[in-house]
């Protein structure tokens, strides 16, 4: 194996950690905004731009993963479908938690509201991403799977 197919392989387990350290600091960024909370117009299009962008790159994370990466794993290691099906119902729950942040966001709900869906977002979100990193984080070292970066961890 060369070394840039090494790098190749080993690009999987850093791109993943790189994929959810955005997604944590896209979060933060979103409940920053929720918190000052300013009453403006500005403010209001603002929170909806950060909510919506948020929801948007954690939801297609998450369906990249799905779609591509967790097969691929899947065919690999069919020992870890356990893990993989485990993996997709918290997609599945996450799904269902940014549903009604988005719902909130599009009624123009109250911050503080706002601020329980997101730290209900962020406990789920922050737990999944801390199993998944110890479960694949290995595997995604040997991984071979040849696709682009982001239709494996969506268009983050």
């Amino acid at each position: 194996m060369t070394e840039r197919e090494t790098t190749r392989l080993l690009a999987w387990s850093t791109e993943l950690r790189r994929v959810h350290q955005r997604i944590r600091e896209a979060l933060r960024v979103t409940q920053e905004a929720v918190s000052a909370g300013h009453p403006s117009e500005r403010a209001g299009r603002d929170l909806l731009l950060y909510c919506h962008g948020f929801c948007a790159a954690l939801d297609g994370h998450h369906r990249g993963e799905d779609r591509t990466l967790f097969p691929a794993i899947e065919q690999a290691h069919p020992q870890l479908a356990p893990v993989l099906r485990a993996l997709e119902r918290d997609h599945a729950v996450i799904a269902g938690l940014l549903g009604e942040l988005r719902a909130a966001v599009d009624r123009s709900a109250p911050a503080e509201e706002l601020d329980r869906h997101l730290e209900g977002v962020a406990a789920i979100m922050e737990n999944h991403f801390r199993y998944e990193e110890r479960r694949l984080l290995e595997v995604l070292e040997t991984l071979e799977l040849h696709a682009a970066v982001g239709e494996v961890f969506g268009p983050l």
